[in-house]
């Protein structure tokens, strides 16, 4: 099980628990959390990427085991702890302006 932490934005619009945990088929990347997590809440398809191409949205971010992931390669292995299920993927939202 892969755990997962949506910014409360994302948790509010999936009306999902703080804390999720999913079974991301294979090797985990973090392609395949975020297909299991819009799988299981199809209503974030979107929103953390972009439907047409995949690509992460600008003002989203990964971090797992004090790294910043997003901008590795989606297909990359995630850091052992957060394939483990020792540590959480967390999904952040960024800020930006003035």
């Amino acid at each position: 099980m892969i755990r997962v932490v949506l910014p409360p934005h994302l948790r509010g619009l999936a009306k999902a628990a703080h804390e999720l945990e999913l079974d991301v088929p294979g090797a985990p990347t973090l392609a395949g959390v975020l297909d299991a997590l819009e799988e299981r809440y199809p209503v974030l398809r979107g929103t953390i990427r972009d439907r047409a191409t995949g690509t992460r949205r600008a003002f989203v971010r990964f971090y797992a085991c004090e790294e910043d992931l997003s901008n590795e390669p989606p297909d990359s292995a995630l850091p052992e702890p957060v394939a483990a299920g020792r540590e959480p993927l967390l999904i952040i939202g960024a800020m930006a302006g003035g």
